[in-house]
């Protein structure tokens, strides 16, 4: 999958703390993921710092012209009426200028009274879309072609994403690090950030939070197990992988705290299956096929002696 190129974009009067949350989010799922999926840049029409918000004063890396990215993440404004935003539209025009001429393949993510912005480019008419609901009379008035749905807090479609509150750039960004994530990953992600309503987890998989694990080794060992399909894990392998010796990688394991190797590396792929179930709808033999267990049979009965559960048991007690 190619990194996702996200601009991150400042203009005078905006709000940036959830531009600065979001880097946060989007860092946080390249480094659980081992890889990185998103990269982000500071964006703003000119090279120029920019008077944001609350006398904060920020510089962006390059201007919104000239930068290639996949998605631009458009923070709210300090405004307290809809005149507040009303003139940030008429003294930003060049800003609008520069959204208009973005390419169509450019995502354009807005929250709050950012959503304002992209809907005077005329980018959001005939889509779906929501904004913070104290605008939503000034905003029917003005782009009566969006099909807006105050009921919803977040919509996403695949050329633009809105969402309500300041708080709004969270289930925009979530939306998309849930997609390109593995449902373990994104526990992990989810676990660690505090992020809102927290997924529950079986007592038999909690100590695989990795992304709040600081030892590299016990990081790397990770995403090893998880690469390797369940029926062809063997100790060998992994140190082949790891370019180590056996000996040394039973022995850096239980340095690291994890016990067993072999155990560990049995715990790790059970967890993979625990994900599918809470996760996704597939039937165990597609769960089995995914994560590598040479058989459905053999799955039930390991998950069970690890979590206490057969499969449907936990599917139906985890099921998000």
């Amino acid at each position: 999958m190619p990194i996702f190129r996200i601009g991150l974009l400042l203009y005078p009067g905006c709000m940036p703390t959830g531009l600065f949350a979001a880097a946060d989010l989007l860092q946080a799922a390249n480094r659980r993921n081992g890889r990185e999926l998103f990269n982000c840049h500071w964006l703003s029409v000119r090279h120029a710092p920019i008077q944001c918000a609350h006398g904060m004063t920020l510089t962006a890396e390059a201007t919104l012209g000239d930068h290639k990215c996949d998605a631009v993440l458009i923070p709210g404004m300090w405004a307290e009426s809809v005149w507040d935003v009303q003139r940030t539209l008429t003294e930003n025009q060049a800003l609008l200028d520069a959204l208009r001429a973005l390419p169509p393949r450019v995502q354009c993510w807005s929250y709050c009274t950012g959503v304002a912005l992209v809907a005077a480019t005329n980018r959001l008419d005939g889509e779906p879309a929501t904004a913070t609901w104290w605008m939503a009379g000034w905003l029917q008035q003005h782009y009566p072609g969006v099909n807006w749905q105050w009921e919803r807090h977040c919509v996403v479609n695949p050329g633009h994403a809105t969402a309500s509150g300041v708080h709004g750039y969270l289930p925009i960004v979530c939306e998309q690090i849930e997609q390109r994530l593995s449902p373990e990953r994104w526990r992990d992600l989810n676990q660690l950030m505090v992020l809102p309503r927290p997924l529950p987890v079986a007592p038999a998989f909690q100590s695989l939070a990795l992304i709040g694990t600081t030892d590299p080794w016990l990081r790397q060992l990770r995403f090893a197990i998880e690469a390797v399909p369940a029926s062809e894990l063997t100790v060998a392998r992994l140190a082949a992988r790891l370019a180590v010796s056996p000996r040394t990688l039973a022995r850096k394991t239980v340095t690291a705290g994890a016990g067993p190797v072999g155990e560990y590396a049995r715990q790790v792929k059970l967890n993979q299956v625990a994900e599918q179930l809470a996760h996704t709808r597939l039937s165990l033999t597609r769960i089995a096929e995914a994560v590598g267990f040479a058989d459905e049979s053999s799955l039930r009965r390991a998950f069970k002696q690890v979590s206490g559960m057969t499969p449907a048991e936990y599917r139906h007690a985890y099921q998000r």
